[in-house]
């Protein structure tokens, strides 16, 4: 075989002895920046204040993101301020507050901020529309004064709430991507869980249905993770804690 030049041998063993020899902590690394996000969850009973946080990695165009800490609002759900609504921004203070100090300040304007109300909105909206209008106007109102990048306040239809649990669960589950043994994110090659909610008016069973025909009109699509889910929800709308807590009660009673 040739042999190689002496000149490249010699610059080679250089470099090695070089490589060798320089510090770790020589070597500029760019850190990877860390991006928060606060999302309102606005319940029947109660609203909690939730700041996620993630950093540039992707797996296949999704953020990776993971809950850091949660600020309970002292009160009750925000449904139950509707001949009040300046009160409802009054109890979101102290949370908001909270979350100034939690991220950084140079952050503070290019921080995404959103907030979901559920079923307990959602029937406002039905009985008194005027009323649900006023309470979401409020808190638009406070919301957009914060210093954070205000998104919106919206009443999230059962379907999507249903969605994103069904989401929450897989993610926690690692059904969506996992860790190898590099650390890299890879495809988990695990099947979707299906996720069966108790409420206090009706309970929900969402699962990912493999047909598209499947799913009816209430179903969603979701792009996560470089795959398409078409996700469905069946509804219960007798079998909840309030119906299954009356049931016992008139068990007891005969």
């Amino acid at each position: 075989r040739e042999l190689l030049p002496p000149w490249l041998v010699i610059a080679a063993g250089l470099t090695g002895i070089v490589l060798l020899c320089v510090s770790t902590k020589d070597v500029p690394i760019t850190p990877l920046r860390t991006k928060y996000a606060i999302v309102l969850d606005a319940g029947p009973s109660r609203t909690i204040l939730f700041i996620y946080q993630w950093t540039t990695t992707k797996a296949n165009k999704t953020g990776v993101i993971k809950e850091c800490s949660s600020c309970p609002v002292q009160g009750p759900g925000v449904s139950n301020y509707s001949d009040s609504p300046q009160k409802v921004v009054k109890s979101l203070e102290p949370c908001l507050n909270w979350a100034q100090k939690e991220i950084p300040a140079e952050q503070h304007s290019e921080t995404p901020l959103y907030l979901g109300a559920t079923a307990s909105m959602r029937q406002l909206n039905l009985t008194d529309h005027i009323l649900s209008d006023s309470l979401l106007a409020a808190l638009t109102v406070a919301l957009k004064s914060s210093p954070f990048k205000f998104q919106g306040a919206q009443i999230l239809s059962s379907p999507n709430e249903e969605a994103f649990s069904w989401v929450a669960v897989n993610y926690v589950l690692e059904n969506f991507f996992k860790y190898d043994w590099r650390g890299q994110l890879v495809p988990s090659g695990k099947g979707m869980a299906g996720v069966l909610s108790v409420g206090g008016t009706s309970t929900q069973l969402t699962y990912k249905v493999e047909e598209e025909n499947q799913a009816s009109k209430e179903g969603v699509r979701l792009q996560l993770y470089g795959q398409m889910h078409s996700v469905y929800t069946h509804h219960c709308p007798c079998h909840s804690m309030d119906q299954l807590r009356s049931r016992l009660l008139s068990m007891l009673i005969q």
